[in-house]
């Protein structure tokens, strides 16, 4: 049988909620003051005239992939080669929602990968998302924005024709962007992962296993 919390009285339970609330609220406000600091990062040029990426209607620009909008997020999704597709990326790109919100603040949204299209088209179909899904398949593209062969979330600016880079972030930064995961987090079994500092006899699974 898998183990379970602690049974408490109301009055001890809401104690310990209540201990809980004020860590909760420090990490807030130490979150709040992280992005106070990176709406104050500075940026760099990005040369956006050297991609052309392959899109369902036709070949693409950076430019054109912010679709009018002051702000461009995206995603590059690992290329692990023909008919191989990353759970992480996978799971990610399944947790994207929400892009109508961020075009009414002024943020556009693509996928990228070296994948080529054709394999992009099939597995999003497969999937079953709409999404903006892009190819940068024989461009330098990953590269030029610190993925390589891995990958990442980075955010651009423009002013008319010019693109900055402004934010980037890997691993757990983009970690933290999925629903599934910050819900996870709220119930008592967490993710359920092996890399967890759970409760002895809490069940727990690889990553992706």
């Amino acid at each position: 049988m898998t183990s379970m919390p602690e049974i408490v009285s109301a009055e001890k339970w809401q104690q310990d909620r209540d201990e809980l609330l004020k860590a909760e609220k420090e990490a807030t406000r130490a979150l709040d003051a992280l992005a106070a600091r990176r709406r104050r990062l500075p940026m760099v040029k990005f040369d956006s005239s050297r991609y052309v990426f392959g899109t369902p209607a036709g070949p693409a620009t950076l430019l054109d992939l912010f679709a009018g909008q002051r702000q461009l997020a995206v995603y590059q999704f690992m290329d692990n080669g023909p008919d191989d597709y990353c759970p992480g990326c996978t799971h990610f790109t399944s947790n994207v929602a929400g892009l109508a919100a961020l075009a009414d603040t002024g943020i556009s949204w693509a996928t990228v990968s070296n994948m080529p299209l054709a394999q992009i088209e099939a597995y999003k179909a497969r999937m079953g998302w709409t999404m903006p899904f892009v190819s940068s398949h024989g461009t330098t593209f990953a590269a030029d924005c610190g993925a390589d062969s891995g990958f990442m979330l980075t955010v651009f600016l423009r002013d008319a024709e010019d693109v900055y880079r402004t934010y980037c972030t890997t691993a757990r930064g983009v970690d933290r962007l999925l629903f599934v995961n910050n819900i996870l987090d709220l119930a008592p079994y967490g993710r359920q992962e092996d890399w967890e500092d759970s409760p002895a006899g809490w069940p727990q699974h690889p990553t992706y296993g």
